[in-house]
C-alpha cells in the first residue's frame, strides 16, 4: 500500500500528520505548511481509500497501522513526531502500540482509543443517494446535500471528496462501499493494547464531546507520559476550528 502523501519542509525533523474519515492530506495543508516554516519537515497522508491513496476491501486499525509503517520505511523517516485527528488518531495510537520503538511524540486530535457507536449514517445515505453522473455544478451537489447534513462546514469538509469526471457529472474521490460497509470499524477499538511510556499530547476541542472524564481516565492509565489539553471556541474539527491555537499547543509540546 504506497499511500499518496503531500510534503512541506526539506529540513527539520519529521512531522507525519493523519487526517480523519473523509478527510485527506488536503485538509492539513495550511496548518502543514506553517509548521515548515516553523523548522519540520511535514509530511500530510492520505489514508487507504481515502484522497488519491490506492483502495482496498481490508480495512481496519491494523493494516492504516502497516500503510503507516510502509510509509516511513519507504521515506527512511525515524523517530517521527506523528499527529492524527480522530480515525486518524487512533491509527497512531494503533500504531504506537504495534511499533513501540519507532517514533518520538505523538499528538491525539479529538479521539479516544475506544469504542465508538456509528454516528454518520445521515452523511453516508447522502453520499450513496447522490445522482453524481447528474450533478452539473458543486452547488449543485451542496443544494442536494442539505437534505443530509445541516451544518455548512460538514458539508464543505464531505464535498471535498468530489472530483470532476471525466465526461461530466462528479465522483467521489473516497472508497464510498467499504468506507459504507466498514463505519464500525471507523468507530472500533484498538487492539494489541500495551502501556506506552513515550510523551503524548491528547488535544481536545471544548465545543466537542468526543473525549470525556471517562476517557481521560482510561487515557492517562493507558498513555504514563501524557497531557491532556482543551482548545477553546474549537469543536471535533479542534485543527480546522482553531488552527493557531491548535499549532501553538503542539509546538509546545514538540519543543517541551
Amino acid at each position: 500500500m504506497k499511500l499518496f502523501f503531500r510534503q512541506a519542509g526539506e529540513t527539520g525533523p519529521a512531522i507525519v500528520i493523519l487526517h480523519g474519515v473523509f478527510g485527506s492530506a488536503d485538509n492539513w495543508l495550511t496548518v502543514g505548511k506553517q509548521m515548515a516554516d516553523l523548522g519540520f519537515r511535514v509530511f500530510m497522508l492520505d489514508q487507504r481509500n481515502h484522497g488519491r491513496s490506492p483502495w482496498s476491501d481490508d480495512f481496519g486499525y491494523q493494516e492504516m497501522a502497516e500503510d503507516l509503517q510502509e510509509f516511513l520505511n519507504d521515506q527512511q523517516i525515524t523517530d517521527p513526531i506523528l499527529i492524527g485527528h480522530s480515525m486518524g488518531g487512533k491509527t497512531v495510537m494503533q500504531y504506537a502500540m504495534n511499533y513501540p520503538d519507532t517514533w518520538q511524540k505523538m499528538v491525539v486530535v479529538d479521539i479516544a482509543p475506544r469504542f465508538y457507536p456509528v454516528h454518520h449514517t445521515s452523511i453516508l445515505k447522502g453520499m450513496n443517494l447522490m445522482p453524481l453522473a447528474a450533478m452539473k455544478s458543486r452547488q449543485e451537489a451542496e443544494m442536494f446535500f442539505t437534505q443530509y447534513e445541516d451544518h455548512p462546514g460538514t458539508r464543505n469538509f464531505i464535498l471535498k471528496n468530489l472530483a470532476r469526471g471525466e465526461n461530466g457529472g462528479f465522483s467521489w474521490r473516497l472508497n464510498l462501499p467499504v468506507l459504507t460497509r466498514e463505519i464500525e470499524t471507523v468507530g472500533g477499538e484498538l487492539s494489541g493494547i500495551r502501556t506506552i511510556t513515550k510523551p503524548v499530547l491528547f488535544l481536545k476541542g471544548a465545543l466537542s464531546s468526543y473525549i470525556t472524564d471517562e476517557d481521560e481516565k482510561e487515557i492517562r492509565r493507558l498513555f504514563t507520559d501524557v497531557r491532556i489539553e482543551t482548545i477553546a471556541g474549537a469543536g471535533h474539527w479542534v485543527q480546522a476550528e482553531q488552527p493557531q491555537a491548535f499549532i501553538e499547543a503542539v509546538m509546545k509540546f514538540i519543543r517541551g
